[in-house]
């Protein structure tokens, strides 16, 4: 019927009938192209005939990640108020503007509440929903609980989506592939490892989706290694604990004698920063002022392309510090030794991290506390040598302690400008494609940290014994029968263990990825970036060929193109580059198919 989703198979000549869209992923990005094609059907579409297909055996809206099969104790990292799968008046698209509701405001609760994943998922299926009824007359939205295995059909005809268990496919003038995060083959590395573990009768658990990890595997006191210290790792160290029956009571934590022994590292060795705890108030700094759109233009036309820490680094850190320093002169002047004015102008003729710019930080602000430092806050166990294990816990829960501290305090309220510094960057580096896995890294150290109750429940649970910190550059090899770790942050000692858990999620490589229809696509000849991810036109996401060319009639978006943006939702009144991209691109959707009938 008409607006709505039906569970009916569609034969491929019945969809030859009438105009046809299959988007694969029925996840939030998927759901917010459907949202972004209902606000732009009356403008270019009208009320003519469509079949809009979603393949996907996961449930519309929530999808894969944020399906609502998973343990209530997982949280969504961020604020209810900072979740909307609406655009405001600060995005900038040429379809409508549709405001809708926050997820605080849709569940009826506290924004700064962290609300539980499944939550999130029952937002996100109302909001796909909301979207099916919003289509015009004449659309229909069929659902298909099945994997897209490929795609087929030349530039000029109409393309063939083949499912699994389907004996016919698809037909479709226009395919979207928005399947979002994806498993992935395993490296030389972890192949390695999991062959090891094999032979050896050891628990290897490769990069996944945490709650699709099988942790049954680790036994209760068993010694377990872990790589990797952000966000997965929270969601790890919360269903080995809480998740077997573990309990806090104010800042201690009540075993349940069902836990095993955690010993967590990374590179940087540390956590993601806590998410900052307090209200903006005040002058927002006027951004983007050092890296805007001009910037973007000008680096996007530099003949033999660009150098990311030589080319694009400097302007990132001078739009951070921008930010930081014009929230502490004008909230915080007592901490300055100059008027704003007079540092602005100063600023601005520095270079990035040249001696001129240090000299005028240390005149005009006394305390080094309220300084800039990003090397500092990328690597802060740089350089640092502890003696003891114990000195090492005590160490680590000291930096956490402070860390949530300061995200907690708006006598820092520096720290929250260079997160809107960070989301200002973020949105205008999406147009330059694939910048590599570092800046991703940076991004989420400072702007995707857990909430800081999670935090709170790591230094409880650091106190209780069972999570232990290992350092930085952790190292793992596999010998003797075991696996062992160690840091030069805790030079000389060894950790044995015979379990090991990649406490991160896959690489997005075309290469290695699980994806049957992505695999199928790289080997026909579409093209991966540098780092593995797949190259579509960064104007309305157009699937592009080795030779640069872009596919009329397939689209992607999501976090394994080089357009993905911070995330298929976002925080309002950002501007967001996710919703930026979902308008662009249902707009070229609608277009070719207008033009077409």
């Amino acid at each position: 019927m008409s607006g709505a989703a039906g569970a009916c198979e569609t034969s491929a000549a019945g969809a030859a009938r009438r105009p046809a869209l299959v988007i694969v992923g029925a996840g939030p990005r998927g759901t917010g192209i459907l949202e972004r094609i209902a606000a732009n059907a009356p403008e270019l579409w009208g009320g003519s005939p469509l079949d809009i297909h979603l393949v996907d055996p996961y449930p519309p809206g929530g999808g894969r990640i944020w399906r609502r099969d998973q343990s209530p104790l997982l949280w969504m990292n961020s604020q209810a108020q900072d979740v909307t799968m609406f655009t405001d008046e600060t995005v900038e698209v040429a379809g409508p503007v549709l405001p809708g509701p926050t997820l605080h405001e849709w569940a009826g609760r506290d924004g700064r509440d962290f609300a539980g994943r499944r939550e999130q998922s029952g937002y996100l299926r109302w909001v796909y929903e909301k979207a099916v009824a919003a289509l015009p007359p004449g659309a229909v939205v069929h659902h298909h609980r099945r994997r897209a295995l490929r795609v087929t059909g030349a530039p000029d005809t109409r393309q063939e989506v083949w499912l699994e268990g389907a004996e016919t496919p698809l037909a479709a003038d226009l395919v979207v592939l928005a399947q979002g995060h994806l498993d992935a083959e395993p490296d030389d590395s972890e192949a390695a490892l999991a062959a090891y573990a094999e032979s050896n009768r050891l628990v290897y658990l490769p990069p996944d989706f945490t709650a699709d990890s099988d942790l049954s595997r680790l036994a209760p006191g068993e010694t377990v290694l872990v790589r990797g210290f952000g966000l997965a790792f929270v969601d790890l160290m919360v269903l080995l604990t809480e998740g077997r029956g573990g309990r806090y009571e104010g800042e201690r934590y009540l075993p349940s004698g069902k836990e095993p022994v955690l010993y967590v590292g990374s590179r940087r060795g540390v956590p993601y920063h806590s998410k900052i705890g307090y209200d903006w108030t005040g002058e927002r700094p006027p951004l983007p002022r050092y890296l805007g759109a001009a910037e973007v233009d000008e680096l996007l036309a530099r003949p033999g392309g660009i150098d990311f820490r030589r080319d694009v680094w400097p302007l990132i850190d001078k739009e951070l510090g921008f930010a930081h320093y014009h929230r502490l002169f004008t909230a915080h002047p007592d901490r300055t030794r100059v008027s704003w004015t007079d540092f602005d102008e100063k600023y601005e003729a520095c270079a990035p991290g040249s001696p001129e710019l240090d000299a005028l930080v240390t005149s005009a602000v006394p305390d080094p506390a309220d300084r800039l430092d990003l090397a500092a806050l990328d690597r802060p166990l740089a350089g640092v040598r502890h003696t003891s294990h114990d000195a090492l816990q005590e160490a680590l829960r000291a930096h956490i302690a402070a860390d949530l501290a300061r995200r907690h305090d708006p006598e820092h309220s520096p720290d929250h400008a260079v997160f809107l510094g960070l989301l200002s960057v973020y949105g205008q580096l999406t147009r330059l494609g694939d910048t590599g896995t570092w800046w991703h890294g940076f991004f989420s150290l400072l702007a995707s940290g857990p909430p800081g109750p999670r935090l709170r429940q790591l230094l409880a649970l650091s106190r209780a014994g069972v999570v232990r910190f290992l350092g930085a550059d952790v190292q793992v090899t596999a010998e003797a029968g075991v696996f062992r770790a160690h840091s030069p942050t805790l030079p000389g000692q060894v950790t044995e263990a015979r379990a090991l858990v990649e406490a991160r999620l896959p690489q997005p490589t075309l290469a290695r990825t699980r994806d049957p229809l992505l695999s199928a696509l790289h080997a026909e000849g579409a093209a991966s970036t540098e780092t593995g991810l797949l190259a579509v036109d960064p104007a309305d996401g157009r699937v592009l060929d080795r030779t640069g060319v872009a596919h009329p009639r397939r689209f992607a978006l999501g976090p394994h193109t080089n357009a993905r943006g911070a995330g298929a939702f976002t925080r309002p009144r950002t501007n967001s580059p996710t919703f930026r991209q979902n308008d662009a691109t249902a707009r070229a959707v609608l277009d070719f198919l207008g033009a077409a009938r």
